[in-house]
């Protein structure tokens, strides 16, 4: 192969010659199989467990394609360039978690699947939101240091004495009005936002300045500081609030995104060492993370067996499952929160399980592929940030439920019964929309283009 036909493979294709399909079309196809799945799973759990279909199944399918179809008629006018793929992941994500939800409903006699449902409607309602008055993601990037504050606020808001309430132990609630609300997953985007935005400032200082010891590029140790204020930020928020699950969620998601902003592998060693450091601190200081750290060791001397049943309810799934309504997802505790990854694997097997993971894969890897193809750094930084999020969160989740890493008590995105996070979810999925949307916009004529007859004009100077 010569030179110039190597480096014709290698060079990009002419940005005015590349015609971006829209795919919207293909997106409404996919949104059909997903409500499909969605109602089959609902449909399939009452024939297993009761030998009926649900009375209410029409009912079920006309409210899940009404706020998707809102959700699929706002992108086609608003962003309608979006990514097709991302859409149909998260309904089918919501689909399989309100089936879920209602099989466990059939077992504890309760109706946390038709509260799930309505907070998925608020959802949609944020999203639909987002995508009108987030017109331009960079707008997001004009107050980094605000956005940091706000964040911050809204993390320390369950230590307020009149509206923060404990739930388990862990004080990240607030009750406004006799209306629950977990701040932190809100905090958790505006974080992500804040933290692009100041990459985007300071990556150069953080990628080019330092030395080179034993093979690998350290930062100076006056570039330490953000990593450290994140990182003792998340000691704080592990011990005033004593909940594991987002301090150490925070504290990978700015790793990693500092890692894509310096390409530095030293961020990553860094990192992971503040990890340990903390990780030990924290299980000699704090007593809910000994509990966390014992019971990971030994989940049968933990009294409640939460790690025990979701392991013998992963064992009793098997390969293929026992088949929607016919387990005992119910033993488990807090099987329609916390541990639903184990009441789906137990149901649909680890067939099932694996199948989730890879949407939840998908998914990410639609938000990293919008920031490879987005040309500003903050929109880069920012899907890669949010992409990031979800896979860290998932594999934190999952992880503790299957004994791989100790629980940490993080819901798992879209599956889990919780208005906080559903909703919250949706902002974030909104925003991926919005990302995707602007990478694979056309990109406009540019203005320094070779003059040509038409075009050409006369350059004015004006004599003082």
């Amino acid at each position: 192969m010569t030179l110039d036909r190597a480096r014709a493979r290698l060079e990009p294709p002419a940005a005015e010659s590349i015609v971006p399909r829209r795919g919207r079309g293909t997106e409404l196809i996919l949104l059909v199989f997903a409500i499909g799945i969605a109602t089959f799973a609902y449909i399939n759990v009452d024939l297993g467990a009761l030998g009926r279909v649900p009375p209410n199944a029409l009912a079920y399918l006309g409210g899940l394609a009404v706020a998707t179809g809102i959700a699929h008629v706002v992108i086609r006018i608003r962003a309608p360039y979006a990514d097709p793929v991302i859409l149909p992941i998260v309904v089918t994500l919501c689909g399989l978690g309100l089936a879920m939800i209602h099989r466990i409903d059939l077992a504890k006699d309760t109706t946390h699947a038709t509260v799930q449902l309505t907070w998925m409607a608020v959802g949609v309602g944020l999203f639909v939101l987002v995508l009108i008055f987030v017109r331009d993601h960079r707008v997001l990037s004009r107050l980094p240091y605000l956005a940091g504050l706000a964040g911050l606020l809204l993390l320390v808001l369950p230590l307020l004495p009149l509206i923060g309430h404990s739930v388990r132990g862990a004080r990240i609630w607030i009750n406004i009005g006799g209306m629950t609300f977990q701040p932190g997953e809100a905090a958790k985007i505006i974080l992500i936002i804040a933290f692009a935005a100041y990459l985007v400032q300071t990556r150069d200082a953080l990628a080019l300045a330092g030395r080179r010891i034993l093979g690998v590029d350290l930062p100076r140790a006056r570039d330490l500081g953000p990593i450290l204020v994140v990182w003792l930020g998340a000691l704080g928020i592990l011990v005033v609030q004593n909940d594991l699950g987002p301090s150490v969620l925070l504290f990978g998601i700015f790793v990693l995104m500092i890692y894509v902003a310096t390409e530095r592998i030293s961020w990553i060693i860094l990192g992971l060492l503040l990890i340990v450091a903390g990780g030990l601190a924290a299980n000699a200081v704090v007593s809910h993370v000994q509990d966390r750290v014992d019971f990971w060791l030994d989940p049968f001397i933990d009294p409640t067996g939460q790690i025990a049943q979701s392991l013998y309810g992963l064992a009793y799934g098997g390969l293929l499952g026992t088949g929607l309504g016919q387990g005992r997802p119910e033993l488990t505790p807090i099987s329609e929160s916390d541990f639903i990854g184990s009441a789906l694997g137990e149901e649909l097997g680890l067939t099932g399980l694996i199948a989730i993971i890879l949407l939840y894969a998908l998914l990410a890897s639609r938000g990293l592929r919008a920031g490879l193809l987005l040309r500003d750094p903050f929109g880069k930084l920012l899907a890669a940030g949010l992409a990031a999020g979800f896979l860290l969160q998932v594999f934190i989740v999952l992880g503790g439920v299957t004994k791989l890493i100790p629980l940490t008590g993080l819901t798992t995105p879209f599956l889990s019964l919780g208005g906080s996070s559903l909703v919250m979810n949706w902002v974030l999925v909104a925003l991926l929309i919005r990302l995707s949307d602007a990478a694979r916009r056309p990109v406009p004529p540019s203005s320094d283009s070779s003059p040509t007859a038409e075009t050409a004009v006369t350059q004015v100077v004006r004599i003082r």
